[in-house]
């Protein structure tokens, strides 16, 4: 495999083996099966001929000894890989010793009808076996870039506190775990169709993709940059912005180092950036138009703040600070009304282009043509596809400009990237398809890659609501609320547990259903914002819930201040805790209502006290092994996600009612205010105030504040 060599410290020092010294070995074993394979059927086999088919077959049984050992000493040192790769590595073997078999062919007079099978009597079993023996191999060779993949990844000497550094690692590791079985199913594709370019070029830029995705985790984890080169990004408007601005604001107290013209040439920078906007064939006319106005009218106000900045400076002026006050806030409010523009625009377009795609007619198309064979129609989709792919690339090159945070930029150049390279591999894998509609590895071949497809635009959804959250101030970065205990304050019970991390596999599985949790929070978050009275006890704590709840949601993606299982139980049990406290609050409420309405809003409040019995209980379970730790995870987020269902359907209602009840009363001129809602006690008394013997209380705020701070210093 022709990806980058890892030093030998990427192993363990007592088994120093590289991926390089498995592909090496590969060499031989490619060219001689290659000579078995291709070789002509005489009437008359000479002795040099028997000979020479005879070596050939020792060499290739020997080449694969060497190369299972190798793999075999892999999967000792690698428990987790250790069954795939053994089995790997028995197949491989096996193959290896009936090629040897078949090409034991030593005399010219040994008679063919002794009833022993060989490579001239049963070709067919040759080929059968060279078709293992290459599977088998491609297998070990992947397992192994896995294992110095995630070696590399889990390096625990390396600070990776930087969020940016952080979203360079999350974009290299998704490249990584998607390409795997891309490379596993390109690679067979190409062995099983040598001769097809098409094959070739889809395997290549794998390779490629994977190499380039390796060199990055390197030179995050070992700070190393090639050739010189810094760690910079493109310019966007986000930015440039925001400098503008604290130059703006510096002005007042004298900070500004720059001067007029300074002043004025950063301006036209982000006015110059405007133009992948107004350019754009997708940006609507008036998005463009309001666009080109702010533009003109960002000059006119950097004029008159320049016109009044230089009056300021004469020693003679005693009233134009009052003028220069208004002149920078008024720069400073066309930006932000630019900024807010290009951010509609931006995100309009996102969603009309997801959502338009969101069935995915073209991949089907193109599944279906290369199916059949037509290139015709092929040719058609490919159109289409490539088309789509400009488009979205288009779209992540805005959604970058309006990011508002570094790691967002990067997670939109990593989508911009993914979105170019992944749209011309379908197009290669649905060619290798049409010419060999029958082939069922190419089929296979054809779906990894359209799934990739989709899996990016799940992800450029996700993307584009994080970057909507944050413009809208409802999810900044330090919003995350969190409930971990202070440390010495664990229970007895959690103290049993080994604190462990999701390995990369089982990240994959549960992002699924992280994902639709953190779709509940945007609905939650949603209906919170639709109450009138911000402070009512009801919607707070959902509020707080649901801020819990993207925790969780971040921990299924790997990243947030849940770091292991255990924080992430400990966060559930609280979660639970702060469902109580909601229906304490919903039972106090229904007291208020009429006998109708309250049949059915005890109902839905019923189902939320047993969701959250349910998991609290699958949050103290005790849990033994690793696949246990794992179930207990996804229990744990399923319930959380269930939870949340009942709050997001439980808040309208309740807001609804108390704006019937309030025009009631105003209408009756009754002076009772459904501001504050009167609080019973809670259902789960003691285990509110942390008298259950488990030491589980709910924290005050400064606690919350107290923890964070720890664990931000940890």
């Amino acid at each position: 495999m022709a990806l980058s060599p890892c030093g030998s410290n990427s192993f363990d020092s007592g088994l120093e083996i590289k991926t390089r010294s498995v592909e090496q070995t590969l060499i031989p074993l490619v060219s001689q099966i290659t000579t078995l394979i291709n070789h002509k059927d005489k009437p008359r086999k000479s002795e040099k001929t028997l000979r020479a088919i005879q070596r050939v077959g020792q060499a290739v049984n020997m080449a694969v000894g060497r190369f299972v050992t190798v793999g075999e000493a892999i999967a000792i040192e690698n428990q987790e890989l250790k069954e795939e790769m053994s089995f790997a590595c028995y197949e491989a073997r096996r193959a290896g010793d009936t090629i040897a078999h078949l090409t034991d062919v030593v005399s010219i007079e040994q008679p063919e009808s002794d009833g022993r099978a060989t490579i001239f009597s049963d070709k067919a079993s040759m080929v059968k076996a060279a078709r293992m023996l290459l599977s088998s191999v491609t297998k070990v060779l992947v397992l192994a870039d896995r294992i110095v993949i995630k070696q590399i990844i889990a390096s625990r000497n390396k600070d990776l506190k930087d969020e940016k550094k952080k979203a360079r690692m999350a974009a290299a590791r998704a490249v990584l775990e998607k390409c795997t079985m891309m490379l596993l199913t390109a690679s067979k594709t190409c062995l099983r169709h040598p001769d097809c370019d098409s094959a070739r070029i889809n395997k290549d830029g794998v390779f490629q993709r994977m190499r380039l995705a390796l060199e990055q985790v390197i030179e995050i984890v070992t700070e190393a940059r090639p050739s010189g080169e810094g760690d910079i990004l493109p310019v966007s408007i986000y930015m440039g912005i925001r400098e503008y601005k604290n130059q703006l604001e510096g002005l007042r107290e004298g900070l500004c180092l720059l001067s007029k013209e300074d002043l004025t040439a950063l301006l036209e920078v982000i006015l110059e950036h405007t133009e992948d906007f107004t350019d754009s064939a997708y940006t609507s006319h008036e998005h463009r138009e309001h666009i080109l106005e702010l533009s003109r009218q960002a000059r006119l106000e950097l004029e008159q703040l320049i016109a009044v900045w230089m009056q300021v400076q004469n020693p003679k002026a005693t009233e134009a600070t009052e003028e220069m006050e208004l002149a920078i806030l008024k720069t400073c409010q066309c930006m932000n009304e630019l900024k807010k523009e290009l951010h509609n625009a931006a995100a309009e377009l996102a969603a009309d282009l997801l959502k338009y795609h969101a069935d995915h007619i073209v991949l089907k198309a193109l599944k279906v043509s290369g199916g059949e064979g037509s290139l015709e129609a092929l040719a058609k989709y490919t159109c289409e596809l490539t088309e789509q792919k400009e488009q979205l690339v288009e779209t992540c090159r805005l959604l970058r400009h309006i990011s508002g945070t570094e790691p967002l930029e990067i997670t939109c150049i990593h989508a911009e990237d993914t979105f170019q390279v992944i749209g011309p591999q379908i197009i290669s894998s649905a060619q290798t398809l049409a010419l060999h509609p029958s082939s069922k590895i190419a089929k296979e071949n054809l779906d990894v890659f359209c799934e990739a497809w989709e899996s990016q635009l799940n992800d450029m959804s996700i993307l584009l609501r994080e970057i909507i959250d944050l413009f809208e101030g409802r999810r900044g970065e330090k919003r995350t609320y969190l409930s971990l205990p202070r440390p010495g304050k664990l229970s007895a019970n959690l103290k049993t547990i080994k604190p462990v991390k999701l390995d990369s596999e089982e990240q994959t599985a549960i992002a699924k259903v992280g994902l639709e949790l953190r779709l509940l929070t945007s609905d939650l978050d949603s209906e919170s914002e639709k109450w009138e009275d911000q402070e009512h006890e009801i919607v707070r704590q959902g509020q707080g819930m649901s801020s819990m709840a993207y925790s969780m949601y971040l921990f299924t993606r790997g990243e947030g201040l849940l770091k292991t299982t255990q924080d992430l139980f400990h966060q559930t049990e609280v979660f639970a805790e702060e469902g109580f406290k909601l229906y304490s609050s919903l039972q106090a409420f229904s007291t208020q209502l009429g006998d109708d309405e309250k049949a059915i809003f005890t109902a839905e409040t019923e189902k939320l006290v047993a969701l959250c019995q349910q998991l609290q209980i699958t949050a103290r379970m005790p849990v033994q092994g690793k696949n246990s730790t794992f179930l207990k995870v996804d229990s744990s987020i399923q319930n959380t996600k269930s939870v949340l269902t009942v709050v997001v359907y439980i808040l309208p209602l309740c807001n609804k009612l108390i704006k019937k009840y309030k025009c009631e009363q105003s209408s009756l001129g009754s002076p009772q205010s459904w501001r504050e809602t009167p609080l019973q006690t809670p259902v789960h008394e003691d285990c509110l105030s942390g008298k259950n013997g488990n030491g589980f209380g709910v924290k005050s705020l400064e606690q919350h504040v107290a923890n964070l701070t720890f664990l931000e210093s940890k």
